[in-house]
């Protein structure tokens, strides 16, 4: 009997045909994520569920889908998904983290110019029937120095675009090897370090308890006066009201923000303020980004319930078609044995 997916959120049609394709029987329910009763009525048919956003994949959800193998996001963020819960049932849970890499950094370079220029509030103007040249008065990138906090995949795209611009560029990251700082082409740091020295501030890693809050108060008091700070990574990252603050006392010069520690963002306290860029989570909105990521995630779990094979796993090693038929024979029922050994949150 062919394997069985539902996707339940919008995913481009290519990537629901790869399924077909492949010879796996699909139901394409767009809208079904958001209606959690009828999701979890049905989803104990399925052995793949593929989502973006919207589907919640709970513990509850996870609990209730007796034949599920994998979870396949369309995009880099799992926080809709009980990864934990999913662990403990041998259910694979897979991203696709490479597919909407150059978007979001150019996103971020495009938050960067527009807060060096003061972009949206001088096109308001405009358009109001104003001619406020002298207003909006901005700066040039060139030369001035950007601190990338995070310069792994989407990070270390921001820091070569920003080399073009001939920006200096200093980045902190635990995980980043003085050799690939030298590829790269910056300069390794410590935090406080990159604080002190940076013009503009650029954020681009997960939210852990170690990256909650990491713009504090405390961090924005170490920043040199007139600091522009962008985030398009993750909402939590940086402390709301500290930051709304910090630009009502002139000391930060500006903020862009595509995430918001609660989302949808319907109040926050930065919205209104003159220094302040609001984009409603749009960093892997583009065309091309939500093809790639969709068609990614639909070979990925075809790949695996056709072969076994196993890529972008979060709670799993990579295996190859190959390997995994070698394993086969013995490793059997034991794929929960797997996850819960190599899911990082247990």
């Amino acid at each position: 009997m062919a394997p069985k997916v539902l996707v339940s959120d919008k995913l481009s049609e290519t990537a629901v045909q790869i399924f077909r394709d492949r010879g796996i029987d699909v139901d394409f329910e767009p809208s079904l994520g958001k209606n959690k009763e009828k999701l979890l009525a049905v989803i104990s048919q399925y052995d793949g569920l593929a989502i973006r956003s919207a589907t919640k994949a709970t513990e509850k959800i996870i609990n209730a889908a007796s034949n599920l193998k994998v979870i396949g996001r369309a995009g880099i963020g799992i926080d809709n998904i009980d990864r934990v819960a999913a662990s403990k049932k041998g259910v694979i849970v897979m991203n696709t983290p490479f597919g909407n890499m150059i978007t979001t950094a150019e996103h971020a370079i495009a938050m960067m110019f527009a807060l060096a220029r003061q972009i949206p509030e001088a096109s308001a103007s405009t358009h109001a029937g104003k001619w406020e040249k002298s207003k909006f008065m901005g700066v040039e990138l060139t030369s001035k120095t950007l601190g990338v906090i995070g310069a792994g995949n989407i990070g270390g795209i921001v820091c070569e675009r920003a080399l073009g611009l001939k920006m200096k560029v200093v980045a902190y990251d635990p995980f980043l090897s003085e050799e690939r700082a030298e590829k790269l082409g910056v300069e390794k740091v410590e935090l406080d370090a990159l604080f002190v020295r940076a013009d503009f501030i650029s954020l681009h890693v997960p939210k852990t308890e170690q990256t909650s809050n990491i713009i504090s108060a405390e961090a924005i008091a170490k920043m040199k006066p007139g600091v522009r700070i962008i985030n398009c990574a993750r909402g939590g990252l940086v402390d709301e009201e500290a930051l709304a603050a910090a630009l009502k006392a002139g000391h930060v010069a500006g903020a862009a923000l595509d995430v918001f520690s609660v989302e949808p963002a319907i109040n926050s306290p930065l919205f209104n303020l003159p220094n302040v860029i609001c984009t409603p989570h749009l960093g892997a909105a583009t065309t091309e980004a939500q093809e790639n990521v969709a068609i990614q995630v639909a070979e990925q779990m075809s790949d695996f319930l056709l072969t076994g094979a196993v890529t972008n796993a979060l709670n799993m090693p990579s295996v190859t078609a190959e390997e995994a038929k070698v394993m086969g024979p013995w490793l059997g029922t034991s794929w929960t044995s797997w996850c819960i050994h190599w899911s990082n949150d247990l």
